[in-house]
């Protein structure tokens, strides 16, 4: 054997390796059906907007909270006070020390009348009204407990807590404002925020729970929307309201977001054909896209937004044109 034979076959080696990696670094534009999606506005809104209401009537004598401030289930949003459950309290607490006397002396009474009945001085009757006047007495004694309770639960509930996790909205009334039972002293979101989003009437048999949508990037710029994330409809309105259908769309990562804060988001109403290629085959200079072909040529694109398979593109190719690894 020669010893051209080993240089030979590791040029065919090199070769194969070569055709291998230029097949796999190439891609053909293809024409596939693709939904067609259309660009609406969607709103982020809590899942539920709870009120932290009062339970008393009184004047607020503390706000512990502003608006933007984040709030666990239980926390002391303000304390309302009411100066006549101080002097309900003074006046049940007056009561209860007179009572307290009155069952003091009835004891006395009740043993004295105990003794002497032992002894045969007394009668049965002079006992039994002892007994009875106790326990009248013990009996109103634990009835102006129970009062002294209700109002110290009274003062309790004028701590106006926050009903669950999440983040404060507003807070409408301030120190000092005179309150009744029942009204919102602030308003709060909870912590899971949903994308509402509208859709004309036209469109609404192609939107259903379940559905995949996009979410371009935050905010109302437009541009090219490469970057997007996914979400799920999870809620569509039965009712349609100004000639649009509402539904509710869950996305992770909108913690951050404001309340009423806008944002593109992509929806399937239909399908269509689109020339399609691989992202990767696409590059970036100075703002412009760029598709290298394998004949050498760079070609400028306008891409739309991404497909199964890769990346829409709108114009500067056609289909069954070769591009390569930039």
């Amino acid at each position: 054997m020669s010893l051209r034979t080993p240089f030979l076959a590791l040029a065919i080696s090199l070769a194969l390796a070569s055709t291998a990696m230029a097949e796999g670094d190439t891609a053909a534009v293809q024409l596939k059906t693709v939904n067609d999606r259309k660009a609406v506005i969607a709103t982020v809104e809590p899942v539920h907007e709870l009120s932290a209401r009062s339970r008393i009537s009184g004047t607020i004598s503390v706000v512990n909270v502003k608006e933007g401030d984040k709030v666990k289930a239980g926390d002391k949003i303000a304390v309302v006070g009411d100066e006549k459950l101080a002097l309900q309290m003074r006046a049940v607490q007056a009561r209860i020390e007179a009572q307290q006397a009155e069952r003091t002396q009835a004891k006395i009474e009740f043993d004295r009348a105990t003794t002497l009945r032992k002894t045969g001085a007394g009668s049965q009757a002079k006992l039994d009204q002892a007994k009875t006047r106790l326990d009248v007495a013990i009996r109103n004694l634990q009835a102006l407990q129970s009062d002294r309770q209700v109002i110290e639960q009274q003062s309790i509930e004028g701590a106006v807590l926050a009903p669950s996790d999440g983040r404060i909205l507003s807070v409408p009334l301030h120190e000092g404002s005179v309150v009744m039972a029942g009204d919102n002293v602030a308003t709060m979101a909870t912590d899971n925020y949903i994308l509402r989003l509208q859709l004309p009437e036209r469109h609404a048999r192609f939107l259903k729970r379940g559905d995949d949508i996009l979410v371009g990037s935050r905010g109302m710029k437009e541009t090219e929307n490469t970057e997007v994330r996914p979400g799920k409809v999870v809620t569509v309105y039965p009712q349609i309201e100004n000639g649009r259908v509402i539904a509710d769309v869950a996305v992770e990562g909108l913690g951050d977001y404001f309340v009423g804060e806008r944002t593109r988001v992509f929806v399937a109403t239909g399908e269509r054909q689109a020339l399609v290629l691989p992202e990767k085959f696409i590059y970036r200079r100075f703002g412009v896209s760029y598709v290298r072909l394998k004949s050498g040529e760079d070609v400028v694109v306008q891409v739309g937004q991404p497909v199964d398979g890769g990346i829409e593109i709108l114009s500067g190719l056609r289909v069954g044109d070769v591009a390569v690894m930039p």
